[in-house]
């Protein structure tokens, strides 16, 4: 796994769920995982709304270029140049946090942007986006816990199906600590599910 490309770090279990791509995407992941965090962070609550817009517009404006066109000495920016044929996916997100700051829908906007990017880290891994990627993203996000069984992810997915489960461990309420989490992305990770 790169070095980490902002002063925001990835979680233990993401940081897994990474190591378990095949080593040619887990800079896809690692970008993915890190970007949401540095726009969650930008659109935090307690700062002011106009100083949030003037970040996420920021962004906004860099995945409306070619990476050819990105500033040097961002390493996240760097890190997400494989983006570049899903550069809409990454605006999307940055629209959906601000939607979800300004606007009214509660989250819905971010939700489905979300999903979108997932689909087209899948298709940057060579996985077609399907509805069993849709709906484990979506039960990731916490989005719908309660669709279909989703079948085993191909492995280039295996970081969506560990945070899949994750999340659905922790929705169910199921104990957990280092060593349960540990096993937990372990049987994850080797089995898919």
């Amino acid at each position: 796994m790169t070095a980490s490309a902002s002063d925001l770090e990835l979680s233990p279990p993401e940081r897994l769920a990474v190591l378990y791509a095949p080593r040619a995407f887990q800079a896809l992941w690692e970008g993915f995982l890190l970007l949401d965090r540095r726009l969650a962070d930008a659109a935090r609550e307690g700062r002011d709304p106009l100083m949030i817009q003037l970040r996420l517009a920021w962004w906004r404006d860099r995945f409306d270029q070619s990476v050819a066109q990105w500033p040097q000495g961002e390493p996240l920016l760097a890190m997400l140049h494989p983006w570049d044929a899903e550069r809409a996916a990454l605006r999307g997100i940055v629209d959906g946090w601000e939607a979800r700051v300004v606007g009214e829908d509660g989250g819905a906007e971010l939700g489905r942007a979300r999903i979108e990017a997932v689909c087209a880290l899948a298709r940057l891994s060579g996985i077609e986006a399907d509805q069993g990627v849709r709906q484990a993203a979506a039960e990731w996000l916490g989005i719908d816990p309660a669709g279909p069984r989703v079948p085993v992810l191909p492995g280039k997915m295996r970081p969506l199906a560990i945070l899949r489960g994750m999340a659905l461990r922790e929705a169910a309420g199921r104990p957990g600590g280092p060593l349960r989490d540990f096993l937990a992305i372990l049987r994850l990770g080797l089995l898919g599910r």
